[in-house]
């Protein structure tokens, strides 16, 4: 025995997708990648000079050695000595000597005292060493 429905306007299947869902989890992402990036980057506060310089590609995560205005030294967030840099720098590049050290100086240190921490980056093994500083506007242009 068969049974047959009249064919109404009504029973028409709709063939969209629901997209709130799909919004509301973009949106919670959004927000999570909006707190959790400025924890990703060094508080250690330091006023950096400005440079006209191109700006190069950063590494995903690059190793920053800071010097600030008293001399004392710091890798990431994490205070350091003169004494432990070899041992520090060694942990922080996993023992990867040709990961590029960026120094971070505040205007106050003197060029002589940079040159010091350099020259013992170099004397440790870790030639290739960036300076970090602050972009500055042209108003040539």
């Amino acid at each position: 025995m068969a049974v047959h429905f009249a064919k109404d306007d009504d029973d028409v299947e709709t063939h969209d997708i629901n997209v709130t869902p799909f919004i509301d989890v973009i949106l919670v992402l959004l927000i999570i990648f909006m707190v959790a990036a400025p924890l990703a980057t060094v508080d250690i506060p330091v006023e950096l000079p400005s440079s006209t310089a191109e700006r190069t590609r950063r590494p995903d995560k690059p190793v920053f050695l800071t010097i600030k205005s008293d001399r004392s030294l710091a890798i990431g967030e994490e205070m350091i000595t003169r004494e432990s840099l070899p041992v520090a720098l060694s942990t922080a590049t996993k023992g990867k000597r040709d990961e590029r050290i960026f120094v971070r100086a505040d205007r106050a240190v003197s060029y002589g005292d940079v040159m010091e921490v350099m020259n013992m980056l170099r004397s440790v093994g870790y030639p290739k060493i960036g300076l970090v500083g602050l972009e500055a506007r042209d108003e040539r242009k």
